[in-house]
């Protein structure tokens, strides 16, 4: 084997110092950066090698252009695989017809980048000079992919590269991308648009190798490099889903990262552990790493503790290949093997593009001042594309002449599509959309109407679904003693015509999936819930792992209801459940957190991609996230969903007073980038739930959901508030003894959510139930004007507070008080009861807690409190 590896060797291969240099490493770096003891390069074996065999090895895989990983690999049958892949002499043998095919594939993704750099010096495009090969490593999947029956492949990406992906892979017009580059080009009223390094794009077409139609759609992704690899997976599943793919055989998912990315962001850890899970996996991604070896400014030493940027992969036993961007041949082999993988086993597979970057992080910057010794090879470094043309010049496989004549033949399309480009006057984001939904909208993208029916259902309806709710339809099934009393109260309620929490959301669930629409929940602990209260899961009590979900039992033609406890996952799996949102707006798809403050971890999906999607991408999209929130005594971290957040970033004006028109709650709803509630009764948390489905558009709605009104007694509705004709109340307005004596009410308190109980019950206690009249906000955005315009004008001589039980400078205080002031024409004051500011959310002091809730209760029914603040 020794004279083997020898005669591998080429007699002008680097040295090891002039690699270090290279690198920018010392001799004392070599144990930890070159430390390969479960790496076997072609023709090596995969036990661990003292270092002079290290460096020899790698001075050989420098030759021969790959390295794999997979000892780690726990089954055999896989690892067998692998080895009959690469560890067999003259495994890299490629046709005239595909060396040929690659050569063009390499002057295409070549010469798009030097087109860019003619004509647009000075503009930051992330290009993708020193990765060339990736363009063909990318159509090289798709190639074999569609070869094994694959017809849909959704990707995510960071930006470097991204023009060239959508120019070369999904073939986004060429006169689109450069229109971009134009300064004067005038932005249709669609949104605030993005910049165009992160746009995605839908395309289906045929692919020329294979002949077949393929869909691709590349995911618009902020600059938060990895944020969008969960998005692309809940896209993946979900089309998995809805086309009967259960498999994973027609629909798969290709994900591109960088190298200090890969090693260095949290998500890609989050997204590797939902990869093999049963609600969450989508049967294998090829990611594909295009690893310059350097990380903005930041060496690799500084950058990452493991010896490969891709040594996350392994905590699912994917199989590493490590290959020589600049060997296009090496680069082919690798992505067939890699998509003949996934294709045999469903499992992820990393391709990690060893490269380098030859410009700065973008156009203009300056690598010299960081990275000296690298930058100074690089510009010795011949292009990759002169490299092979010159190799098959040399074997014969092409001219001299027919490669120039491809060159010349990309730079004409090129010029063309220039020219063209100087014709678009207006830059459409619609043309970049990533998600189309076909018939949903009008021709032109509009809504088919701006009108929503009542979201009430015969009370046949409400009984049947409700006996489902209370029951177990499956014959033998033993559930827990103190589940059989949980159905019997269910029945019980039914028979009295109500519902609590839990129930008006089976209610919801239920008739909605019974119309055929398809309900996703999703989120830690959801199937019983944090509370003890859902229990959409029931558990024989005598047979391990069966299990019954009645909510599918609902009727013959009903569609599925998918209810999955997440892995203890925010940002991967509301990212996921945003994904699975995006493929079709015939679905409710709901992440509940475990308690509100949660979301925090997943604060980047939602500033991101929840909030501003729609106005980045063009992307509606109705997923509900639903946050428990509530003062309840439990200490700071269990306490607030952070409600402030939310309504800091709605988009509505709080100093324009808006014309009321017949529609107007509707096209309030249009207009809004999401849609925020705080439900006190279960018929409103119905109501809205089935609203969003009822809706002819999609907007994110945040629900705070409560905790102790679950089992509140007084938290309770009528039948008579779901029937047809009923409706989501925005507002619910005091119809008590304040109603019939309008002059006479003294104040009136807005509150939202549980704090309306606490109200109602000090307000009895006072005997104040003549003077003070208390009304619910329940849609917090977008605010009604009109509804609290009437409740003022309703009340005359009455001053107006607004109560919370949030800190003063959280909960919803900020955002309600200037849109009140607004709607009354700043005629009178809004006074505030409630905790005051704080750093934390909630005391862990139960005594502080209650303390606290007197004061400010005892501030809302003081009439004379603000006497002095006038």
């Amino acid at each position: 084997m020794d004279a083997d590896l020898d005669s591998c060797v080429p007699t002008d291969i680097i040295t090891s110092s002039d690699k270090l240099g290279f690198y920018g490493l010392e001799e004392s770096d070599l144990d930890k950066v070159f430390r390969l003891p479960t790496t076997t390069f072609i023709g090596g074996d995969e036990s661990a090698l003292p270092l002079r065999e290290i460096i020899r090895r790698l001075e050989m895989a420098y030759c021969q252009h790959i390295g794999v990983e997979f000892m780690f690999i726990n089954d055999l049958d896989q690892c067998q695989w692998i080895r009959q892949k690469f560890e067999r002499p003259g495994v890299m043998q490629f046709s005239l017809e595909e060396k040929r095919t690659l050569l063009a594939r390499m002057v295409r993704s070549t010469r798009f980048e030097e087109f860019l750099q003619r004509k647009w010096s000075s503009e930051k495009r992330f290009g993708l000079e020193g990765c060339e090969s990736l363009i063909p490593a990318l159509k090289t999947i798709i190639d074999k992919s569609s070869e094994n029956g694959v017809d849909t492949v959704i990707m995510g990406m960071p930006h470097r590269g991204r023009l060239n992906v959508l120019a070369n892979v999904i073939r986004k017009e060429l006169e689109q991308i450069f229109c971009q580059f134009d300064s004067k080009l005038e932005a249709a009223d669609e949104g605030s648009g993005d910049v165009k390094y992160h746009l995605g794009m839908y395309h289906r077409r045929i692919n020329r190798v294979t002949n077949r139609n393929i869909t691709l759609s590349l995911v618009a992704n902020p600059s938060h490099l990895e944020a969008v690899n969960p998005v692309v997976q809940g896209k993946t599943k979900a089309e998995q889903f809805y086309s009967g793919d259960t498999d994973g055989k027609r629909v798969m998912s290709i994900l591109l990262h960088g190298d200090a990315a890969f090693a260095g962001q949290g998500i890609v850890y989050e997204t590797f552990h939902l990869s093999d899970l049963p609600s969450y996996t989508t049967h294998g991604t090829v990611h594909v790493v295009a690893n310059n070896q350097i990380g903005f400014t930041t060496d690799p030493r500084m950058a990452r503790s493991s010896p490969y940027p891709t040594d996350v992969a392994r905590v699912v036993n994917a199989p590493i290949f490590h290959v020589n961007a600049d060997d296009p041949e090496a680069v082919m082999y690798v992505c067939n093997v890699a998509a003949e993988w996934r294709a045999t086993f469903h499992k992820d597979v990393v391709v990690d593009l060893v490269c380098y970057r030859r410009n700065g992080h973008n156009e203009m910057d300056e690598p010299m001042f960081t990275q000296p010794l690298m930058y100074k090879q690089i510009k010795k470094q011949k292009g990759v594309l002169q490299k092979y043309a010159e190799k098959l010049i040399a074997e014969g496989a092409v001219t001299r002449q027919e490669y120039e004549e491809e060159i010349a033949k990309y730079d004409k399309i090129c010029e063309e599509a220039h020219s063209r480009s100087k014709d678009e006057k207006i830059l459409h984001i619609k043309h970049w959309l990533d998600s189309p939904w076909p018939g949903f909208f009008t021709l032109d993208g509009q809504p088919k109407s701006i009108s929503c029916p009542s979201t009430g259902l015969p009370e046949e309806e409400l009984a049947q679904i409700g006996q489902v709710a209370s029951s177990v339809p499956v014959e033998d099934f033993t559930i827990h003693g103190g589940l059989s009393r949980i159905l019997k109260g269910r029945g019980d309620m039914i028979k009295n015509r109500t519902v609590d929490w839990a129930l008006g959301e089976y209610m919801a669930f239920g008739s909605l999936l019974k119309e055929g629409i398809h309900v996703r929940l999703s989120g830690q602990d959801v199937e019983r819930g944090t509370f003890s209260h859902r229990h959409h899961v029931l558990h024989d009590q005598n047979v391990d792992k069966r299990i019954c979900i009645p909510m599918n039992h609902m009727s013959p033609n009903q569609a599925p209801y998918t209810v999955c406890n997440s892995s203890l996952s925010e940002y991967g799996v509301l990212g996921f459940e945003l994904g699975f949102a995006m493929a079709s707006p015939n679905a409710l798809v709901l992440w509940e957190a475990q308690f509100g403050d949660f979301h925090n971890t997943a604060q980047c999906i939602i500033d991101q991609f929840i909030c501003p999607g729609q106005a980045k991408w063009v992307r509606q999209n109705g997923i509900v996230l639903l946050l428990p929130h509530g003062m309840e005594g439990m200490g700071p971290e269990h306490s607030s969903a952070r409600p402030e957040r939310f309504l800091q970033m709605c988009n509505d004006d709080p100093d324009f007073n808006p014309k009321i028109t017949d529609d107007f709650d509707v096209r309030q709803l249009y207009d809004c980038n999401w849609i925020v509630v705080n439900c006190s009764n279960p018929a409103n948390y119905f109501h809205v739930i089935r609203r969003q489905i009822l809706l002819p558009f999609r907007k994110p709605l945040i629900v705070f959901t409560p905790k102790s009104l679950l089992r509140h007694p007084e938290a309770k509705s009528n039948f008579d508030q779901m029937l047809p004709g009923t409706h989501f109340q925005r507002v619910i307005t005091d119809d008590g003894p304040p109603a019939q004596n309008p002059s006479e009410v003294k104040r009136i308190v807005f509150c939202t959510g549980k704090i309306y109980y606490e109200l109602t019950r000090e307000r009895k206690a006072r005997n104040m139930e003549n003077s003070v009249a208390i009304t619910r906000i329940e849609q917090l955005s977008p605010f009604p004007f009109d509804l609290v315009r009437a409740e003022t004008e309703k009340f005359p001589n009455a001053d107006l507070v607004w109560c919370q039980e949030e800190h003063k400078n959280q909960g919803y205080y900020d955002y309600v008080k200037p849109r009140m002031r607004t709607t009354i024409n700043r005629t009178k004051p809004v006074w505030y009861a409630g905790r005051e500011p704080a750093a934390a959310p909630a005391t862990g002091n139960k005594n502080t807690h209650l303390l606290e809730l007197k004061r400010f209760l005892d501030t809302a029914f003081n009439l004379d409190a603000f006497k002095d603040h006038i």
